[in-house]
């Protein structure tokens, strides 16, 4: 509710409210606003002042009408020369998922939102780390880490730690195989500017995480949603995709995937590893929950044995997202490609930081403190499932890992909208679609969404919206 005010008019305050939310990417390239008379009932104003405030934004050039449509929002950024082929008036992905990003990243306030992507800061709190630090910067390899780039596949002593880390998941690699990121979101960066050229296909699991298919997009590939299910992949969609286009290789979550929480089967696993030999492309496994998963679920790397697969992990989700530390393992050859893409990108990885991290594994910190995580999770997940349910939401799947895939009953991207106001941002199940579509769906955080507060809140907005 606006308030009445002898500084700023109502019709200022709805422009100040809807432009800070376009401005901050809060509201993605392509969201419908609320028609007048629903923004009018939502505001507690006359329809004469929403129709003022839109013109205002459609004058700074923030929305556009589109006839018998309504207002939306519009791109802030110039659209990429070479996009996946989208519908008429669809948003490109990348600005969905720049919006998204946004909202975790510039949180709307101290409490833990619903739609983020990683674990409350309470959780990640550690004495390691930092220790860590202290003892790499008081040894004498200080001065060698801190004067010269490194070697370019990344910290020598992190990688051999790495190889005997992956042994825990059955996957037999050398150091000389693995190459360190800046994260797995650049893991993946990595494996799509070496092996790919605009105009490529891949293959995708659909639902899937809106920044790959914001990545992919920017890149002018073609982008393949093949439909994710409780056991893997549709088989029978994949192969059609494999004859028709030829992709160049398959990015697939095997263990927990995001956002459904689903784990691959072993025949799955093996058809799907059958294909990739059948038509000559590589599978990319995205394990960024590793540390949630028991060692002995389903990989595709450990069936394969890195020889049509390559594999792609890190540590920000369960230590500090801001040390930004991930890796690739890979065949010889392509290892080798991957750090020369590297070597034109970033030159480098920071040594400090991975050296300190090779400590903690070295030590056994980083399992002793995935083993707590696990603990509080399992705890969370029953939580906020129980709460979840009693606020009216469905599960699409039985809730596993990190986050919970529900239906809402509603228009998501309208009840994100209606919650963002209220204060709490959602991620809306459109948000993990090759093509934006209406979706009932979306994401919840399990350990962001155990206050109860959230829940009263959804259930009011969303018998409104039903109503």
């Amino acid at each position: 509710m606006l308030t009445r005010s002898r500084t700023l008019s109502l019709t200022e305050q709805l422009v100040s409210h809807y432009a800070g939310q376009i401005r901050a990417s809060l509201l993605a390239a392509g969201t419908r606003l609320p028609s007048v008379r629903d923004c009018a009932r939502r505001h507690g104003v006359s329809p004469h002042t929403v129709v003022a405030a839109y013109d205002q934004l459609l004058a700074q050039g923030l929305i556009e009408a589109r006839q018998k449509q309504g207002f939306y929002v519009r791109a802030l950024l110039p659209p990429a020369t070479a996009l996946v082929r989208h519908v008429r008036d669809a948003t490109p992905p990348y600005l969905d998922a720049a919006a998204l990003l946004r909202g975790m990243m510039q949180p709307l306030g101290h409490r833990p939102m619903p739609g983020a992507g990683v674990l409350p800061a309470d959780w990640l709190r550690n004495s390691f780390l930092s220790s860590a630090v202290r003892r790499v910067v008081n040894s004498p390899a200080f001065e060698e880490l801190s004067l010269h780039y490194g070697e370019p596949m990344g910290d020598p002593v992190l990688r051999e730690a790495l190889a005997r880390r992956l042994q825990d998941v059955s996957i037999a690699v050398q150091p000389e195989q693995i190459v360190t990121t800046l994260g797995a979101t650049q893991g993946l960066d990595l494996v799509a500017r070496t092996l790919l050229r605009p105009g490529d296909a891949v293959l995708v699991d659909e639902p899937g995480w809106a920044l790959e298919f914001a990545r992919l997009a920017a890149m002018g590939v073609q982008v393949l949603p093949v439909p994710r299910g409780p056991e893997g992949p549709d088989l029978a969609a994949m192969a059609r995709y494999c004859e028709s286009h030829q992709p160049r290789f398959y990015v697939c979550v095997s263990v927990l995937h995001n956002p459904t929480g689903y784990s691959l089967t072993p025949a799955v696993a093996h058809r799907v590893l059958q294909l990739a030999q059948q038509h000559d492309f590589y599978v990319v496994e995205d394990d960024t929950y590793a540390h949630f998963a028991p060692a002995h679920a389903t990989r595709l790397t450990a069936l394969d044995g890195l020889v049509r697969s390559v594999y792609i992990s890190g540590f920000a989700k369960q230590l500090v997202p801001n040390w930004r530390i991930g890796y690739v393992a890979a065949p010889p050859a392509l290892a080798e490609r991957l750090t020369q893409t590297k070597l034109l990108n970033n030159l480098t990885t920071p040594a400090l930081l991975e050296r300190a991290l090779a400590v903690c594994l070295e030590q056994g910190q980083v399992r002793r403190h995935a083993e707590r995580l696990r603990v509080h999770l399992e705890a969370a997940r029953s939580r906020s499932a129980k709460l979840a349910r009693a606020a009216g939401c469905r599960f699409v799947s039985e809730p596993a890992g990190m986050f919970g895939w529900v239906d809402t009953g509603v228009d998501a991207d309208v009840l994100a909208q209606r919650m963002l106001d209220a204060g709490w941002m959602l991620a809306p199940g459109s948000l993990f679609y090759a093509q934006r579509k209406p979706s009932t769906y979306m994401r919840i955080n399990f350990a962001t969404t155990q206050d109860a507060e959230f829940w009263r809140t959804y259930a009011q907005h969303v018998r409104a919206l039903r109503a």
